[in-house]
């Protein structure tokens, strides 16, 4: 199974969605990605294949990263991301 998180402006928490297969899971991060570069407002519609009544509708301005991993069984991981900004210490 691969987890694609999405992190929204303004939102703390990501959005994830899963797929089975590698290659699904690849084609999605693209477009998502390739709707990074573009000023176009749009609403995308994603599905879960893992739990399949599971869908969300976002406006593609909002989204300002996505991550593509693979999920394994046992994995205790917190999908999404971390940034930790240190600034120069005097």
């Amino acid at each position: 199974m691969y987890s694609i998180d999405l992190i929204l402006r303004d939102t703390p928490l990501p959005i994830s969605v899963q797929r089975k297969e590698k290659v699904d899971a690849e084609s999605l991060y693209q477009a998502i990605k390739g709707n990074l570069d573009s000023d176009s407002r749009e609403l995308l519609e994603l599905t879960c294949e893992k739990e399949e009544d599971k869908k969300i509708a976002i406006l593609t301005e909002r989204i300002v990263a996505v991550s593509l991993s693979k999920k394994t069984g046992g994995s205790a991981r917190t999908p999404g991301f971390f940034a930790l900004n240190q600034g120069s210490q005097e």
